[in-house]
């Protein structure tokens, strides 16, 4: 057991999650996310406009999903990174982004096509894909790790009887409101 030191001057201990957050790590991570967005964005309007047109019509449809799909995962993922970028630089509380991260939809999305059709189309695309769910994976574990109290909170919201039983027992014992045996 690791005994606490009483000269935090009875702060609540830091969190990990949040630290970790608002570490090196966590402006990698940002300056990947931001990076990932920037080139999948310059490929769908540059060179990947001209390789959908030269797919036939299995490989262009998959292609447009992809494409839309890779576009919206990236918003998520942007959204959040900004998100805890201004809670790191003190333009929010980590409780403001908790209720606005509500709007962001972070969620897991995997590819839209077939994994055979998947495979033939232009590889720019589908590494673009693969980096964006590894991405996904890692914002999804670090938001669960730092929003998880906030979740739990949110979506547990205290019953209005549970404050009337606890005065209840604490009037007639802590038996109160149990079933007595048959």
């Amino acid at each position: 057991m690791v005994a606490l030191s009483s000269s935090s001057g009875g702060r609540p201990p830091v969190s990990f999650a949040e630290r970790l957050a608002g570490s090196d790590a966590f402006k990698n991570l940002f300056r990947e996310g931001m990076l990932l967005v920037e080139e999948a964005a310059a490929y769908l309007d540059g060179d990947g406009r001209d390789d959908s047109k030269l797919l036939p019509r299995s490989e262009a449809l998959a292609y447009a999903a992809e494409s839309m799909r890779l576009t919206t995962r990236l918003m998520q993922l942007a959204s959040w990174l900004l998100l805890q970028r201004a809670v790191n630089e003190g333009e929010m509380t980590q409780n403001q982004a908790a209720s606005e991260k509500n709007k962001v939809r972070l969620s897991t999305q995997d590819i839209a096509s077939r994994p055979d059709v998947f495979a033939r189309l232009p590889e720019r695309l589908k590494d673009l894909v693969t980096q964006s769910i590894r991405l996904q994976a890692r914002i999804i574990h670090l938001d669960q790790l730092i929003y998880a109290k906030t979740v739990e909170v949110a979506a547990e919201p205290p019953s209005p009887l549970a404050a009337e039983r606890e005065r209840l027992r604490a009037a007639f014992g802590a038996g109160f409101g149990e079933t007595a045996p048959a």
